[in-house]
């Protein structure tokens, strides 16, 4: 008998052969003609709701009877054991208010437009020394290990505090944990080397504090007080989201506009539409794969289908931000797009904390790109670029260029 995998949603519903790579799942395409809800089978023989409507997936995402506490509401997507947050202390990300408000409070204090703003100067310059380092070693390399990988770690070790020379074991430990075919119990392993290190790290905080993000949570006026067990988990979180995403959708983004020369053409002559551009190519990809995941506590009417209580729902997001009733030609990249709300990241109480922050990586990170790199252009054929159909997050394994 073959075990059922971490992640018991069948590998078609992350295929992304036959057709463009930047486009979802054929199979999340045919849900979405059919119906915004729809009612799927598991790998593990139970069901789950696919939502793929926008108005739908927002409801999910701001409705209290859809609940984000994986402990509390287990599902077959979610089969954590229950815990009264003893060792899940700290898990915002995984919880529903009061507790979720109080460390969020914690937080959006060091992610504000005006605290990302002063990271600027930092984000160029760790960009520059990249770039630097790949026109050193000639005219060509891979984009993704060269710098989409490097510039949002290096700039969240710097935020939280965190020694650089870590940067590889949490690069390392993000990659397999977002794996689709990682064991439960590889997991946990992984999850335990990695609060060990963490845990090394916020004690040395303890006795050096600085002006970094653990620093001011460590020292702050939390009542009560933060304990390791949180300040690990907190920082986990942040380390991983600030790195994984980011990462891939410099790279992912990257290709998208080399596959796309008008648009890059574009982009090349209008310096300024940067901003515009990064909102448009967070809602044409999309890479979050099917991991916002909730569970009704209630039975809750969403569309025209009622569901039941317990009842696990993904909000398709790459599929959601194609909805023909909200963008014309949602299949088509165009980087001068009007702004209009996606869901790249996410909407209400979990809406992404480091939206900001990701944003102005992205907005230094390509435009420094197509300043340094004049003639920047794929060094292999679209086709033969690797993609993260094993992963959770989508993206690219490597992106070979070349430049003049």
């Amino acid at each position: 008998m073959t075990a059922t995998p971490r992640v018991p949603i069948p590998r078609a519903y992350f295929d992304r052969a036959g057709h463009s790579p930047f486009d979802p799942p054929a199979v999340l395409g045919r849900l979405g003609e059919l119906s915004p809800v729809s009612r799927v089978n598991l790998l593990d023989g139970s069901e789950a709701y696919v939502v793929t409507g926008i108005d739908e997936g927002r409801q999910v995402l701001t409705d209290p009877r859809f609940s984000a506490d994986r402990f509390m509401h287990r599902s077959s997507l979610r089969p954590n054991p229950r815990d009264p947050y003893g060792a899940g202390a700290g898990l915002f990300a995984a919880m529903d208010p009061p507790l979720h408000t109080r460390y969020r409070r914690l937080l959006t204090g060091a992610f504000t437009v005006r605290r990302v703003g002063k990271l600027e100067p930092a984000i160029r310059d760790i960009a520059a020394t990249l770039i630097d380092r790949m026109l050193a070693r000639g005219n060509s390399g891979d984009l993704v290990t060269d710098f989409a990988l490097p510039l949002p770690s290096l700039v969240i070790c710097e935020l939280l505090g965190v020694a650089h020379a870590d940067q590889a074991t949490f690069q390392s430990f993000a990659a397999e944990m977002a794996r689709l075919d990682t064991s439960p119990e590889r997991a946990a392993q992984l999850g335990a080397e990695f609060d060990e290190l963490l845990s090394r790290s916020i004690e040395h905080k303890r006795a050096n504090l600085g002006d970094d993000l653990l620093s001011g949570l460590i020292s702050s006026d939390a009542d009560p007080a933060l304990t390791n067990i949180e300040l690990v988990n907190i920082a986990r979180q942040l380390l991983v989201a600030g790195h994984e995403t980011t990462s891939n959708m410099l790279a992912l983004g990257m290709f998208a506009l080399l596959s796309h020369p008008d648009q890059l053409d574009f982009l090349r002559t209008h310096p300024g539409h940067w901003p515009a551009a990064v909102e448009e190519l967070l809602r044409y990809l999309s890479i979050a794969q099917l991991s916002v995941v909730r569970v009704t506590t209630h039975e809750v009417p969403l569309g025209e289908t009622t569901l039941p209580a317990g009842a696990a729902v993904i909000v398709a997001v790459s599929q959601a931000n194609r909805d023909a009733g909200t963008w014309t030609a949602p299949q088509d990249l165009r980087v001068d797009r009007p702004r209009c709300p996606h869901l790249a990241f996410g909407f209400g109480i979990h809406q992404c904390l480091g939206q900001q922050l990701a944003r102005l990586e992205l907005i230094v990170g390509y435009a420094a790109l197509l300043d340094r790199l004049p003639g920047l252009r794929l060094a292999v054929a679209a086709h033969e670029v690797p993609l993260r159909t094993d992963m959770t997050i989508f993206g690219v394994h490597a992106l070979p260029v070349s430049w003049s």
